[in-house]
């Protein structure tokens, strides 16, 4: 049975998300504008809203298509490689934190991704199913460190991997404190006490 319809232009979706993460960066989440991003993209704004309904679905697919670029760092040394990757995603959350030029505390659009999650369950659900892909690349980082006997063998590396990851989240959400990668080693260290065979 031939399928209906024509195939969706991925060089559409390019232009789009290129487009909005640009106004986000400049602007912040509030300069974020569908019309001026059918525009720059050069697209039809019914083309635009058929992939993505609203503002917040657009803003989450441009998150989603910045953390597909972070690669994960494995070495073979899992306190560096802990540190490495938790400092890419402190990166990726500064990033959110000043777009559109602020400063200070605020989760920026970090938090407004949050929000949008909860105001839509079809986005809440897209982001519990990628950060569960991103999650378990970390995870899986873990257990082979655990696997090759450089941690403990009965470390359960889902609750060591959200005792890391969920401190930058926390920071950034809720308390406004700064992630950099001087925490990011004092998260490990400290995460790693009695985890490690050998002290």
């Amino acid at each position: 049975m031939t399928p209906r319809g024509r195939p969706r232009d991925t060089q559409v979706d390019e232009r789009v998300l290129r487009a909005a993460a640009a106004l986000i960066f400049e602007r912040g989440y509030a300069g974020l504008s569908i019309d001026e991003v059918a525009e720059q993209a050069g697209v039809a704004k019914t083309t635009l809203y058929r992939r993505w309904p609203t503002k917040d679905h657009l803003a989450v697919a441009v998150v989603a298509r910045l953390q597909a670029d972070h690669e994960i760092t494995e070495t073979g040394d899992i306190r560096a490689d802990l540190v490495d990757n938790l400092d890419k995603i402190a990166a990726a959350l500064n990033r959110m934190r000043a777009a559109g030029g602020r400063e200070g505390p605020s989760a920026g659009v970090a938090g407004e991704l949050v929000a949008a999650a909860a105001r839509h369950d079809d986005i809440g659900e897209l982001a519990r199913v990628q950060y569960a892909e991103r999650n378990a690349l970390g995870i899986a980082l873990i257990e082979r460190a655990r696997a090759r006997g450089e941690l403990r063998a009965d470390l359960d590396a889902e609750v060591l991997f959200d005792q890391l990851a969920g401190a930058l989240y926390y920071r950034v959400l809720i308390t406004g404190e700064p992630v950099d990668r001087a925490y990011a080693e004092r998260l490990v260290s400290s995460a790693l006490e009695g985890s490690l065979t050998c002290q």
